[in-house]
């Protein structure tokens, strides 16, 4: 028998469940924002209609799920129909990293965020005097857990959305960690890439613990130098002491491997030409999204997630951080009245557990005292004199 329907829930746009879809939709949000036990009582507070915390937890995976399944057909969408890309702004930052986030069993799995801005002249409200380089704002997020194949086509709607192929320029922001160099190369060749300045100055510091461990002023001046005059006299100067050090001792394999770091992105150095340009040069807004967007929801203390029901909440996650709560509702909403989602994918039956073999019979002990062997052992037989032989 195929799924049964009620013409008078179709025309009041009903949901599956005891709740009304008001009821559903605060429901998510709340379970969205916060964890599912005070969702559920800040529910009863506003609304006087009492919930479980495991309605709550339920009630947001299914939708998170039909978000999910939304977001899933609009990539398939984007790729088929290769529809014209919006105009971007005159000016677009990228900006990717990585968060971890605790898994059931002990398992910890990374979490990749895409951070995308427009950049405003000038520094940031409530930063310190600075160099007249650019901020970001206007920012939106998208997070996935998975592999780089499944992060590189999640973001390929949250690209298209913000016109970053159509943009006048694009810079990407990173710390330089090679996958999202793979990433920058396949959805915008065209950027400016530059390496997030503190990461640059961590390295620049590992140098320094070997050349001058005693001088603790020996660091400032050569941020401020890398920052207002370029990587190149800097960095000849860096080999230059190193070599002097290891002439006398080798140097730890640690200094070479930071040299090697910096050596190999000298034009992603460039602080004062991109400085001049009005662009950023850290990545504080992907590593803020890290904290707010994932972390804070995801990172709780004594949370332990189900790997199949992580991505869901980033679907939610990152509409609510983007302000696209609204948006996002109505199309899960709507998938929901179409295809109604179990509560949670079912788990994989049990292995059975091999059965145990029966137990052996107790060892028989022989009584205490002489024993005589029986008059049928071999022993006996031996025991009497041989016949001659004929």
């Amino acid at each position: 028998m195929g799924r049964a329907f009620s013409p008078l829930d179709e025309e009041l746009a009903l949901l599956p469940g005891a709740l009304t879809p008001q009821l559903q939709e605060q429901l998510a949000q709340l379970g969205t924002w916060m964890p599912f036990e005070p969702a559920s009582q800040l529910l009863e507070r506003f609304t006087q209609v009492r919930v479980s915390a495991a309605t709550a937890r339920r009630l947001t995976e299914v939708v998170g799920r039909a978000a999910a399944a939304v977001h899933e057909a609009a990539v398939d969408w984007l790729l088929d129909a290769l529809p014209a890309v919006p105009q971007g702004p005159e000016r677009a930052v990228v900006s990717a990293d990585g968060a971890m986030v605790p898994l059931r069993g002990g398992e910890w799995a990374e979490v990749k965020t895409l951070v995308v801005g427009e950049v405003a002249p000038g520094p940031a409200p409530l930063a310190p005097p600075g160099p007249d380089a650019g901020h970001m704002q206007a920012l939106s997020y998208c997070s996935r857990l998975g592999d780089i194949d499944t992060f590189n086509r999640a973001v390929l709607t949250e690209l298209h959305r913000r016109g970053v192929e159509t943009a006048g320029q694009v810079a990407a922001v990173s710390d330089g960690a090679e996958w999202i160099q793979g990433f920058v190369d396949l959805h915008c060749p065209q950027a400016v890439r530059i390496l997030d300045f503190p990461h640059a100055a961590e390295h620049l510091a590992l140098v320094g613990q070997l050349v001058a461990p005693d001088d603790p002023s020996w660091l400032a001046p050569r941020l401020h130098r890398l920052k207002h005059e370029g990587p190149e006299p800097l960095l000849a100067e860096l080999h230059h002491q190193v070599q002097q050090v290891a002439a006398q001792a080798q140097p730890p394999p640690e200094v070479d491997e930071a040299l090697a770091y910096l050596d190999k992105r000298v034009a992603q150095l460039q602080y004062p030409a991109f400085q001049a340009q009005g662009w950023p040069i850290g990545s504080g807004s992907v590593e803020s999204a890290n904290k707010l967007v994932v972390e804070a929801r995801l990172k709780g203390a004594g949370m332990h997630w189900a790997r199949l029901n992580v991505n869901p909440l980033l679907v939610l996650r990152n509409a609510a951080c983007n302000g696209r709560w609204d948006e996002t509702w109505a199309a899960s909403s709507a998938y929901l009245r179409q295809h109604p989602l179990p509560r949670c994918p079912s788990p994989p039956p049990p292995v059975p557990a091999p059965a145990a073999p029966p137990p052996r019979p107790p060892r028989r002990l022989a009584p205490p005292g002489p024993h005589r062997p029986a008059a049928t052992h071999p022993w006996r037989r031996y025991a009497q004199p041989l016949s001659p032989k004929l």
